[in-house]
């Protein structure tokens, strides 16, 4: 039931092209009618506003020209204003239309005479009232003609209504070829984006198939680069810890291995050949042990890394003798010094007293004193501090006189499964998690730590403890 669920909230997702086609054309709509419709309005107001601008202007010219003109001149001078659809009649007060002469307008002035004197009672010469009447727009002034007349100029608006019904055509075209061009704007740029973004889906479907060999690219966009970019690191870290984990497998069966074959070829020949013999017996027993010694530190040390990595170690701090704890660590080094050779050359303070889990911190020391003895020079010596600060800290300081690690290698080798590819001699045996639980106990205790390493000068492992009074008590 849930996986059906989920298969119908997966049916019911919705495409991005045509999420962002549909929110650019609703946005490109939206604009062409906002900006049609403040020019229409604009348009409308405007032109209605020059109309009666214009019959003004006109009107005070004629009123001036009747003055001083006679009738032929002045019927002229109202005909020539026809063109521009407006209309000049002088009318007397009892409704007859004086000027222009031979006129053959079919307007009946008796019924509008009374209307006009209305609106100019009170109005002395050049004085004017201009009003809209049944869509026409009329200006109406008293003239000096004869015994006293009034001058009428008017324009139809049913002109500009028609020429905005014609805009409103020209509109809707217009918006209409805009809106195909969105529509294939955004279509376009959605196929570009969406066609990035598919392509980074199936390669981390490769990816999750285990195909470490793919490869995000894409730096059309600058956030389907950053995301590439991002994907990529991904695809390196399951490449180095899947090359990390198989190193691992051959170290742990390798390590595995030499003490198996060891204890079992030393029982058989306590059961062949020493069972009798109490010299013989004792020292092959002791390689048993000495190798079932070996298998437990091996597991010790994955199982090691696995607690601490997934927190269930719990750090239980107190206040001890980190002298004293370190000369302890460095006394079961004694046999390489004794068997094989080794110089482990010490300098510390006495009686320096730190807070921490003493057995985790047991780890770290041990985990750096093995891993110096490991890599040190020819010499086979290794050099181990531990010396007060000024400022109230003690830093361990452990140093070989090795091959030194590259100045790249210097970041990884804190990760698990990571060791340095060189052939040597490895006198305390290991799997490359030494470090990686060293990095681990001190950031849970937040200890500040790290290497100093130049190729051809050896290593040297550090490690910055908070110095406290013997008798504080921790709670």
């Amino acid at each position: 039931m849930k996986s059906e669920n989920g298969r119908k909230k997966i049916r019911r997702l919705k495409s991005i092209n045509f999420v962002l086609s549909k929110y650019f054309l609703v946005f490109t709509f939206v604009l062409i009618m906002v900006i049609e419709g403040v020019i229409f309005v604009i348009v409308n107001i405007t032109s209605e506003g020059r109309i009666r601008e214009r019959l003004t202007y006109i009107g005070k010219e004629v009123t001036m020209y009747v003055n001083t003109h006679n009738e032929e001149e002045i019927s002229r001078y109202l005909y020539s204003y026809r063109h521009e659809g407006i209309n000049l009649y002088i009318i007397s007060t009892e409704g007859e239309a004086l000027l222009p002469l031979d006129d053959v307008s079919d307007i009946d002035w008796g019924e509008r005479i009374e209307g006009i004197k209305s609106r100019l009672e009170g109005y002395g010469p050049g004085e004017a009232v201009i009003y809209e009447e049944n869509d026409i727009i009329n200006f109406v002034t008293v003239v000096k003609y004869g015994k006293g007349s009034f001058l009428v100029a008017n324009y139809s608006l049913r002109i500009l209504k028609d020429s905005m019904k014609l805009m409103i055509g020209y509109f809707i075209g217009i918006g209409m070829i805009v809106l195909a061009i969105a529509a294939l704007l955004s279509y376009s740029i959605s196929q570009r984006l969406s066609s990035g973004l598919r392509n980074i889906s199936t390669t981390a479907v490769r990816l999750a198939k285990g195909d470490l060999t793919v490869n995000f690219a894409n730096a059309e966009y600058q956030e389907l680069a950053d995301l590439s970019d991002t994907l990529n690191i991904v695809r390196d870290e399951v490449k180095k810890s899947g090359d990390f984990q198989r190193e691992l497998l051959a170290n742990v069966s390798h390590d595995l291995k030499t003490p198996l074959t060891m204890i079992k070829a030393y029982a058989s020949m306590i059961r062949e050949i020493s069972g009798d013999n109490p010299e013989k017996r004792d020292k092959h027993l002791q390689v048993i042990i000495d190798e079932s010694d070996r298998l437990t530190s091996l597991v010790n040390d994955v199982l090691s890394v696995s607690k601490v990595n997934s927190n269930l170690a719990e750090t239980n701090k107190k206040v001890f003798n980190l002298t004293e704890f370190l000369y302890g660590i460095i006394n079961k080094f004694e046999y390489l010094q004794e068997t094989q050779g080794y110089n482990i050359m010490v300098d510390v303070d006495a009686n320096l007293y730190t807070s921490a889990d003493d057995e985790k911190i047991g780890q770290v020391i041990y985990n750096l004193l093995g891993n110096a003895v490991n890599y040190t020079g020819e010499d086979k010596t290794v050099y181990i501090s531990l010396k007060s600060q000024l400022n109230g800290r003690i830093k361990l300081s452990v140093r070989d006189t090795g091959k030194g690690i590259a100045k790249e290698d210097l970041p990884e080798i804190w990760n698990r499964y990571y060791r340095v590819k060189e052939n040597h001699s490895r006198p305390v045996k290991g799997t490359g998690l030494g470090l990686n639980i060293v990095k681990i106990i001190l950031e849970n205790h937040n200890f500040d730590y790290g290497v100093n390493s130049e190729l051809g000068k050896g290593s040297t492992f550090w490690v910055d403890f908070p110095s406290v009074p013997a008798d504080i008590e921790i709670k």
